[in-house]
């Protein structure tokens, strides 16, 4: 079955075969023009992650199961009383971009078009709002003009604020093929040396917050150097002047903004340089720049210079912005944020109402914007919001702020949570749980980054009571007394009239037409190849580009140059929280690892949550590598393991945003985030908190392996990550914190054998529990000793029955002649281990990445662990 991949926004094509035994094998769908056959490293895992351990399969009511008659004509009632006696504004959605579009375009109909009001957003407002607000004020849509070929057709590519190589590797794949090939230059702009920066020509590691002044400079001096198309500002913009002066109020000299940013004037001159004078110039930019209060105008002071120099609509010369999840586009363009009507129309004018009233046949549609995504959930807190259906994401983990949020939720009358995980940090909140399709058994379209509308496929059949998405909120929606306009009994009906609707009354003003598919049949839907948007009645194809002709979406049809000033973040560091706070993905996890946290290969290349810190920095706070250390912002704190790399730049400190209660003590990065949003956007400033670091007195430390969950620990610090056949608990007490005894195994601890050694010198505690000849638990403690490698004994739980040898070395963590420290895994694609990459490199006598890759196959397909086989050459190196 072809499908789409539920990760990022570049919106991979897969091939899914589901075999006999339950397995499913995962290819690349080489016939896909966003990846022609690759695939990263999450996306060969998906046959890892569609177990049904973790899965919601029943309708619950207060915890306990019902059946869906209950559950929904509860969910009805509840939102019709609440509406009755508070108005429709006291009820809300929080959707995602995990949904699809048919499950996005049903529930805005619902909420905007017939309950009447605007609180409708999606999780999409806290990583892709800045660039909408940018697009809109730039060209009059929210429209990314150029595609994924453009990186290929560039001479210059400039990254900004995006990790690229671990965030969307397939993409960055295209651009270090085209580089090998005819030799593009790289230019990222990140405050991090990320994995991204080591395949660079040039990095500028500006002060975080800092990007406005950077590209108004550059605006000032591509006027000054002549590299401006005075003929196409003269055409096709507006406001060109207006916003150059706004720029030279600033000192926009290479060395006043290198010393602003706090980089070498010579790298500020050289990027200038490579701007100017290359008309094939791509700008590719994502988290860095639109999780900021400033991100709307980051967005726009990059737009203008692509406006300036008319590097718009061609090949290989675009601003392009890249989304962060598979369906954030497809959110957008049926109205998912609070803000936005369906079909990429606006509030402001009122036919745009009544063009809605007429085509849904209701006179209820909302007349202005709802809540965003961090005002809603201040509303259920506060009695404003009296129902909250939350669907497909995980906000008490996930929005800035999350112990608040957590209040909300627990204040708010009635909250529905619909969700194919039944255990996540927003569950536990829920007064009705209802279980959501999955990913494989859901069907419907998504969009990409470059307006590439694809069929998400069904190869899996639908476990338990779980439902799609469109399904129960039609349902609800028909139980509230709209049956009649929500007649659906297939995705393809609902595709078809989001597809009418956007053709409607549409004369060419608005950017978002695929009217050519509104006559679809259900077999034409079922086969449909992917396609971009705009796709006007009568075509079936789309252009790869917009804005070719220089006629935009404005009411001129000119382009807006956009005035933006030069300042800092909301909130300034202090003596109490001196360092910034800057949070973001690691390579092979996903948001809040419902999905990758299920395989063990995914969960070895970042096995613990860290706070990466700069070497000089950690000094200063007296914090080793590998030490716990305390990270506290106004909002809250964790206890992460600290890991001092160079590549951090002095003075920040990065979070991954990955872990949460579900999954380790006290890690959760919302929880220190900063709520303050961009005024223009609703964006949250994810990349600048003000923060404090601290050791943390860990008075022992150990770690548990077991074949089954135990409830969670009251110490001040685990974390647990899958394992082949189990899982693995990290474990570390500070002051007051007992060391726990064989009672934490709980139940299962009863029975079988048990093998024990007290070392009191040490005050080492290591336990094992034997069950038919195999390892079901491992407790190993210790307050001063050292601990062993976690490879060896992790691979004893995969069932196989324990050797006589095993035995003998079992409590030693080693098997017998030594060995068994594989380290983590570099190359998650191939399954290949830090250790046996350096001993391969020493024994092979290798000295490229390339060699490497030919050996062991490691770096060769999503190339997202390149940089750390460069880096594993280089310790080899100077081992030597």
């Amino acid at each position: 079955m072809r499908t789409t991949c539920p990760y990022c926004g570049v919106g991979c094509g897969i091939v899914a075969s589901a075999r006999r035994d339950g397995d499913v094998e995962i290819c690349g769908d080489s016939g896909h023009p966003a990846n022609g056959g690759r695939l990263c490293a999450k996306g060969l895992a998906l046959g890892e992650t569609i177990g049904l351990e973790t899965r919601l399969l029943t309708p619950q009511i207060g915890g306990e199961p019902a059946s869906w008659d209950a559950a929904l004509d509860l969910v009805a009632s509840k939102f019709l009383e609440a509406v009755r006696k508070y108005g429709p504004d006291s009820v809300g959605f929080y959707v995602s971009g995990q949904l699809l579009t048919e499950d996005y375009y049903v529930a805005n109909k619902l909420m905007k078009g017939f309950i009447g009001s605007g609180n409708i957003d999606t999780n999409s407002r806290l990583c892709m709002s800045s660039a909408v607000a940018g697009h809109k004020r730039a060209f009059g849509a929210d429209a990314v003009p150029g595609c994924y070929a453009d990186v290929e057709l560039a001479d210059l590519v400039v990254f900004v604020g995006s990790n690229t190589a671990w965030c969307h590797p397939v993409l960055y794949q295209r651009v270090l093929k085209a580089r090998a090939e005819r030799g593009v230059k790289i230019v990222v702009i990140d405050p991090r040396r990320t994995a991204t920066c080591e395949e660079a020509d040039l990095h500028l590691a500006i002060r975080a917050g800092t990007d406005v002044r950077l590209f108004n400079a550059l605006l000032l001096q591509l006027s000054r150097r002549g590299a401006l198309d005075l003929a196409f500002v003269e055409q096709h913009t507006a406001q060109y002047e207006e916003t150059l002066a706004r720029a030279a109020a600033d000192d926009c000299s290479a060395q006043a903004v290198a010393a602003h940013c706090e980089v070498e004037t010579r790298d500020v001159e050289t990027f200038f340089a490579w701007f100017a004078a290359t008309a094939r110039t791509v700008t590719a930019f994502s988290q860095g720049v639109n999780q900021s209060t400033r991100g709307a105008d980051k967005v726009n002071a990059i737009v203008n210079c692509h406006l300036a120099t008319g590097r718009i609509g061609k090949p290989g010369a675009t601003p392009f912005s890249i989304t962060g999840q598979p369906n954030a586009m497809g959110g957008r363009e049926v109205g998912g944020l609070a803000n936005q009507l369906a079909a990429h129309m606006d509030f402001g004018p009122e036919e745009n109402v009544s063009r809605l009233q007429r085509f849904w046949n209701s006179r209820n549609v909302a007349r202005r914007p709802g809540l965003m995504a961090v005002d809603m959930f201040r509303a259920a807190g506060d009695d404003r919001l009296r129902a909250l259906w939350i669907m497909a994401t995980n906000p008490a983990a996930s929005l800035p702020d999350a112990g608040r949020v957590r209040e909300a939720l627990g204040a708010c009358d009635f909250v529905v949570v619909s969700d194919c995980v039944a255990q996540t940090d927003t569950a536990k909140f829920a007064h009705v749980l209802l279980p959501a399709a999955a990913w494989g058994e859901k069907d419907g379209t998504v969009t990409n980054s470059e307006r590439c509308i694809s069929r998400q496929r069904a190869f899996l059949d639908v476990p338990g009571e779980a439902r799609p998405d469109w399904w129960m909120i039609a349902e609800v929606a028909r139980r509230m007394g709209f049956a009649r306009e929500f007649p659906y009994r297939a995705p393809a009906e609902i595709f078809r009239e989001h597809a009418a609707l956007s053709a409607f009354e549409n004369t060419g003003t608005r950017a978002f037409d695929i009217g050519g598919l509104t006559e679809l049949s259900d077999a034409q839907y079922d086969a449909l190849k992917p396609v971009q948007w705009p796709v006007p009645v009568k075509s079936r194809t789309g252009p790869q580009r917009l804005f070719a002709d220089g006629q935009f979406f404005t009411p001129d049809k000119r382009a807006r140059f956009i005035a933006v000033a030069a300042q800092a973040p909301a909130q300034s560091l202090s003596a109490r929280y001196p360092l910034i706070l800057n949070t973001g993905r690691v390579r092979d996890h996903w948001h809040t690892m419902t999905r990758t946290g299920l395989s063990a290969r995914l969960s070895s290349h970042r096995p613990e949550p860290c706070v990466e810190i700069h070497p000089d920095d950690a000094a200063h706070a007296g914090i080793a590598d590998g030490d716990l250390a305390r990270v506290a912002t106004a909002w809250g704190s964790t206890v992460l393991r600290a890991s001092c790399v160079g590549s951090q730049k002095r003075g920040a400190l990065f979070v991954p945003i990955h872990w949460t209660a579900t999954n380790a003590a006290s890690a959760l990065a919302g929880s220190m985030v900063n709520p303050f949003v961009d005024a223009i956007s609703g964006q949250p400033e994810f990349k600048h908190t003000p923060v404090r670091l601290d050791p943390f007195i860990q008075t022992w430390r150990g770690f548990l392996l077991t074949r089954t969950e135990i409830a969670p620990l009251a110490i001040a610090y685990w974390a647990k990550r899958r394992v082949r056949g189990g899982l693995l608990y990290e474990l570390a007490g500070g002051v007051g914190d007992q060391m726990p005894g064989f009672d934490v195994f709980g139940n299962a601890g009863q029975g079988g054998e048990r093998v024990e050694i007290v070392n009191d010198k040490q005050c080492d505690y290591r336990l094992a529990r034997i069950v038919d000849g195999r390892l079901t638990h491992c407790l190993i403690l210790t307050r001063s000793g050292s601990l062993p490698p976690r490879e060896w004994l992790s691979s004893l739980l995969d069932g196989i029955a324990l050797t006589l040898a095993d035995r003998v070395t079992l409590l030693a963590g080693r098997p017998a002649g030594g060995g068994g420290d594989e380290g983590p895994l570099v190359c998650a694609c191939f399954g290949v281990s830090r250790t046996r990459i350096a001993r391969t490199v020493r024994d092979e006598k290798l000295v490229s990445v390339e060699a490497i890759g030919a050996v062991l196959g490691a770096g060769t397909n999503c190339g997202s662990c390149r940089a750390e086989l460069r880096g594993i050459l280089e310790t080899e190196a100077l081992r030597a």
